[in-house]
């Protein structure tokens, strides 16, 4: 039995990858090389890759406006890209039913590449319930979003969420975050994209952000983060490398196999010399770090942009002098940074009073998901005032648990496979902290054969 259904997994794999119109492999080229992951760092060919960013979102992360078919103010603003010596922006919100050709083209040309947040306002994990938000029809946006930007050479990474664990009582909705990553992997490989690195971006909740590095490093590769980014503004200035703690938080997260990165940082407290560039881009620091995204372009009300927008009009402030001499100032270590080639998985956390995950099982992927591997997403639904968004509820749901690699498992799934209670709001943009049980929508059911060997997820041991 144990052989036959090893064919079957085999199967169901090349159907799930072979069948239905593919989109080609591409390779990067020209200004924006493709970047792959090796060891604990990116690499584009046998260079070390290390992030220069600027996250950049004008109206805020938010707002419902993609920035890259803003063709003239984009043009506008990669002049400004190019005076800061940046070599990467991160979009938190992306019209998932529009083409990009043009604002794609257009960095690709500055040498700009994107870090892209796959969710938007509407559609992204509700921490109050992330089983009822985690429905086929936020994965058909979420594929489209890659089906959107999965050709473009200069398509650096794909985040999975962002922030949803905000304090010790979110990290139940740590199993559903994991299942969009296995799901987008899944997905890149079953259209026949290039290899795309998905992750999480956290917040610096110092309760348990290393058990969520550990929980998203650790298991199957299916389903494992292909890199882990922090939103850390712990370095104010005036600081240096011990007193901001960054040399502990090297010492802390040395020795995991995967690219960890800063993707937001830049405090505003007092001065903002912007000191810790120089940190992060030293061997110091590369050892483990593969660089940041500064946070962020435009002021909006929080404070924290470089620029000032009004009226279609930029004015740089005194933030963006500081940061465009920082980079100037500080270049990229030579050869390899002293990265750690070894790529080994992380061991996975025990449950605790600060994480809330009592096993390793994941949800399985709502059933219906099945037609997108092997015919695309279709259409996205955009970013249009009408769409109704998924938190409350899609017509396909996760009917079972199964373990992070990807064997179905004959258990009742009631939400979570942790039991515990998160809070609402949605990665990309945050929001408030309302806790509430998870997955109070209904029992599920063990995924069926035919579903299971379709999408290839089941194994008989």
């Amino acid at each position: 039995m144990k052989s036959v259904t090893s064919a079957l997994l085999l199967v169901g794999t090349a159907i799930a990858t072979r069948t239905g119109p593919l989109q080609p492999r591409q390779s990067g080229s020209g200004s924006t090389p493709e970047v792959t992951v090796r060891g604990n760092a990116f690499w584009t060919g046998d260079e070390r890759f290390y992030i220069r960013g600027v996250a950049y979102q004008p109206g805020g992360a938010a707002d419902a406006k993609d920035p890259l078919i803003d063709i003239p103010s984009l043009k506008r603003d990669i002049e400004n890209f190019k005076d800061l010596g940046i070599n990467t922006i991160r979009v938190y919100t992306v019209d998932n039913s529009e083409n990009h050709d043009e604002g794609m083209g257009l960095l690709a040309d500055a040498g700009i590449y994107l870090a892209l947040d796959v969710n938007t306002p509407k559609f992204s994990l509700n921490r109050a319930d992330p089983f009822l938000s985690y429905n086929e029809k936020y994965l058909q946006s979420v594929f489209a979003t890659i089906d959107a930007f999965a050709s473009y050479p200069n398509t650096l990474l794909f985040f999975s969420g962002n922030e949803v664990i905000n304090d010790k009582k979110t990290t139940g909705t740590a199993p559903y975050i994991r299942a969009v990553t296995r799901d987008i992997k899944n997905y890149i490989n079953a259209r026949g994209y290039r290899t795309i690195p998905t992750g999480y971006s956290s917040a610096d909740v110092s309760e348990n952000i290393v058990e969520q590095l550990e929980y998203f490093d650790c298991g199957d590769n299916s389903s494992r983060t292909d890199f882990f980014a922090f939103n850390d503004y712990s370095w104010c200035d005036p600081s240096d490398f011990v007193k901001s703690g960054w040399k502990a938080k090297v010492e802390k997260y040395t020795g995991y196999g995967i690219p960890l990165f800063l993707s937001e940082y830049g405090c505003i407290e007092d001065e903002r010399a912007w000191g810790e560039v120089a940190a992060l881009y030293s061997t110091n620091m590369t050892t483990v770090f593969s660089g940041g995204i500064a946070y962020e372009y435009s002021v909006e009300p929080n404070g924290y942009g470089i620029v000032e927008i009004q009226d279609g009009q930029i004015t740089p402030n005194q933030d963006f002098e500081e940061l465009a001499t920082a980079f100037k100032n500080t270049p990229n270590p030579s050869g390899g940074g002293e990265f750690d080639p070894d790529a080994t998985a992380a061991e996975c956390p025990a449950a605790s009073e600060n994480w809330e995950v009592a096993d390793e099982l994941i949800p399985a992927p709502p059933s219906a998901i099945e037609d997108f591997m092997t015919n695309g997403a279709g259409p996205g639904p955009g970013l249009s005032e009408d769409v109704v968004t998924s938190h409350y509820g899609g017509d396909s749901y996760s009917e079972s648990n199964i373990t992070m690699g990807g064997v179905v498992v004959a258990s009742t799934n009631n939400g979570s496979s942790s039991g515990g209670s998160s809070g609402s709001g949605s990665g990309g943009g945050g929001g408030s902290s309302e806790n509430a049980a998870i997955g109070s929508a209904a029992p599920g059911l063990v995924l069926s054969m035919a579903s299971a060997v379709c999408m290839g997820l089941i194994v008989l041991l």
